[in-house]
């Protein structure tokens, strides 16, 4: 989807200010801007494309939005969000909550409902829903050099550090949604420990783009485990950033087994991903025995990951979506 040189609308309202960084530089190369506007001061200025909202707004505040978005329509604008924390909400029991979480789906609180993942798509939070995964941010995340140089150090067996690693939230003690994370990596530990594999498995919090990359680089395998917002939920669905952002950076990712993997990977071709810590074990022993097969697979997965998963494609099927929404189109994009 190319981008749109002279869009006749080409200003997203932002009542809140968190849709990310890389999204709305994205958008900007697309000649879209941002305007920050909680107030909604400037909704009736000519060129507003859509009106942004951060999706847990509407479920604290579902009648507030509710009317907000009748006062957008009425001017032919759609109110929009985008859920990368589904399907966190979920957890929303206690009665106090339950019931604003019936409201959003009763009211359709949402004219466009942008999600990382499909598995609420019966929740029927809006009358378009669109598939928008997370991304990579290859303005951060990249190879840190020419994709010869550093594509042939990665296939140099001597060049690493570690077999296997993982890099992410760890603090069970802290955070309840890290506890089953940080007990599969502990259990996973000592039994690579056993069979002589060098592993590290660390906390995030103080490590800056230029230490993740060089971390990524340095391992053989890099493993995604979990996410946060799954805490609760039985079935791992969307993809986290590092999904992405690890190919980005020419590393291998062994990913645990994710219902939308399908959906932006191919199985074996570019994507390589574990069910369960035996089936973990065995995938690690494999690529490790197979290092060149391994090797080819993730930079099968860099490219595919460059020419398909970036903020600018992101920013496009958004763009479209929008586009599609004054339309006409109701429904499903994926």
């Amino acid at each position: 989807m190319a981008p749109i040189s002279t869009p006749s609308r080409n200003r997203i309202i932002a009542i809140h200010d968190n849709l990310g960084a890389p999204l709305i530089q994205a958008l900007a190369e697309r000649g879209i801007e941002t305007a920050p506007d909680p107030m909604l001061a400037h909704m009736d200025a000519p060129g507003n494309l859509a009106a942004y909202i951060w999706f847990y707004q509407g479920i604290r505040h579902p009648l507030q939005v509710r009317n907000l978005r009748r006062r957008l329509n009425a001017r032919g604008l759609p109110l929009f969000c985008w859920n990368q924390d589904a399907p966190h909400y979920l957890n929303y029991t206690k009665p106090n909550r339950a019931w604003r979480l019936w409201a959003a789906q009763r009211f359709h609180l949402y004219d466009l409902y942008a999600t990382h993942t499909l598995i609420d798509e019966s929740r029927n939070f809006a009358d378009l829903t669109v598939y928008l995964p997370n991304a990579a941010n290859i303005q951060a995340y990249n190879l840190r050099g020419d994709t010869d140089t550093i594509f042939k150090q990665l296939r140099n067996p001597g060049h690493y550090r570690w077999d296997v690693t993982f890099f992410g939230g760890m603090n069970g003690r802290r955070y309840k949604e890290d506890q089953a994370r940080e007990q599969f990596f502990s259990k996973l530990g000592r039994r690579l420990d056993t069979l002589g594999i060098t592993h590290c498995f660390r906390e995030t919090a103080g490590m800056s783009v230029n230490e993740q990359i060089k971390f990524i680089q340095s391992s053989r395998i890099n493993l995604n485990f979990g996410a946060r917002c799954e805490y609760g939920f039985p079935i791992a669905s969307g993809l986290p950033e590092r999904c992405y952002g690890i190919p980005a950076c020419g590393g291998f990712i062994l990913c645990d087994k994710r219902t939308h993997a399908r959906d932006d990977f191919s199985v074996g071709d570019n994507w390589a991903e574990f069910d369960g810590i035996d089936d973990c074990i065995d995938q690690i022993r494999y690529w490790l025995e197979h290092f060149d097969q391994a090797r080819n697979l993730a930079e099968r997965c860099y490219r595919h990951v460059l020419a398909n998963h970036t903020y600018a494609h992101r920013a496009a099927k958004l763009h479209h979506a929008l586009l599609a929404w004054h339309e006409g189109q109701r429904g499903l994009i994926r």
